[in-house]
C-alpha cells in the first residue's frame, strides 16, 4: 500500500528531501505521493512534523 498524504501537510518539504525513489512533489498546496512510484518505505511518514503522512 502507499502512503499518502492529508490536508495536515503544512509544506514544509520535509517529507519530499527522505523519499528514496523521488514520488514526492508538491502539489496543490500541499505535497503529494505518487502511488506508482511509491514503494511503501515510510521513510516520508517518520520525517513529517506534524504526522500527516499515512498508509493508504
Amino acid at each position: 500500500m502507499a502512503f499518502v498524504i492529508s490536508d495536515a501537510c503544512v509544506a514544509c518539504g520535509a517529507c519530499e528531501a527522505q523519499c528514496p525513489v523521488g514520488a514526492i512533489s508538491m502539489g496543490d498546496g500541499k505535497f503529494e505521493i505518487n502511488a506508482d512510484t511509491c514503494i511503501s518505505c515510510g521513510a516520508c511518514a517518520g520525517q513529517c512534523p506534524v504526522g500527516a503522512i499515512a498508509e493508504e
